[in-house]
């Protein structure tokens, strides 16, 4: 039912020209900051934890901007729906493929690396577009299958595919005769009991390392994506090699180079990352009990 009664709303939105899609924005963020308060405990609380260098004005000043972007974020995902192939182009740039065109000449396929910062949901599309390497993106099926159905319509639009996380490792053999791009989104919380654990912004952080694994079994190599906002509905996208020879690495060191390198971002703009994320909510001590 609540599909149904969302649905036409998300089209209604999704419609909107970018001028009155951030208008409606600059209304949610006072509603969902200002108002209901969303999470806002929750980043506060991950804000001064990371940075424990800055004074309590900086802190609320990132959360401030946080909440801005973030609305533009949700938003711009909702766009998605409907967003031509020429307005996902003029909205994000994909700054110099020569990399993507190396390894397609070396016939190779890669595994891509990235969090949740910039608009990851806009990467998709333009990298799609780029036709370089078939992408293929992890996802977590949810629930309620009606929403799945959208959300996957969303992200397959410009002819990216999808696996399901617990199907990763399958289809990427399957697939290992196609020049695939895997697009791993890294800086998920895995439960403690099977993670690495490392030091992720000043916090005993957990790691997944399923892309680790599976990188260096299957020897492709690594880049890393950055989606950084140069301005309001804006965004660069930069791919660079994490690891070229993945199979001459060590355990988990993939996973910390990515989270080395995804930090370095974090720090350059921190209202860009996903603060309302509950990253840390599990300790290395809940492991340890298992």
């Amino acid at each position: 039912m609540l599909y149904y009664i969302a649905l036409p709303f998300i089209y209604l939105i999704s419609l909107l020209p970018f001028r009155a899609l951030y208008l409606l924005s600059d209304v949610t963020y006072i509603v969902l900051f200002r108002i209901i308060g969303y999470r806002k405990k929750v980043v506060l609380t991950n804000l001064r934890n990371s940075f424990p260098e800055k004074s309590e004005q900086e802190i609320r000043m990132i959360r401030k901007n946080f909440y801005h972007y973030f609305c533009d974020l949700v938003l711009e995902t909702l766009k998605t729906l409907t967003i031509s192939p020429a307005a996902v182009k003029r909205h994000i740039l994909f700054k110099d493929i020569s990399v993507l065109e190396r390894f397609k000449a070396e016939n190779k396929s890669v595994i891509l690396v990235m969090g949740h910062f910039g608009n990851w949901e806009l990467g998709g599309p333009i990298f799609s577009l780029q036709k370089q390497h078939q992408l293929y993106v992890i996802y977590h099926p949810l629930q309620d299958k009606r929403f799945d159905g959208l959300v996957y319509r969303i992200r397959s639009r410009f002819g990216t595919k999808l696996y399901a996380m617990n199907d990763t490792l399958r289809g990427m053999i399957s697939n290992k005769n196609t020049l695939t791009a895997t697009a791993f989104i890294a800086d998920q919380t895995p439960l403690p009991a099977n993670a690495y654990w490392t030091t992720f912004l000043h916090q005993d952080t957990p790691i997944f390392t399923g892309y680790d694994k599976i990188a260096r079994k299957l020897n492709y190599p690594v880049l890393y994506i950055s989606i950084d906002r140069v301005r309001r509905g804006l965004y660069n996208l930069t791919c660079e090699v994490l690891v070229e020879n993945p199979s001459a690495t060590e355990e988990n060191e993939i996973a910390d180079l990515f989270t080395k390198r995804l930090e370095k971002d974090i720090l350059a703009k921190p209202e860009i990352w996903l603060w309302s994320h509950k990253r840390w909510k599990h300790s290395r001590k809940s492991k340890e009990e298992k």
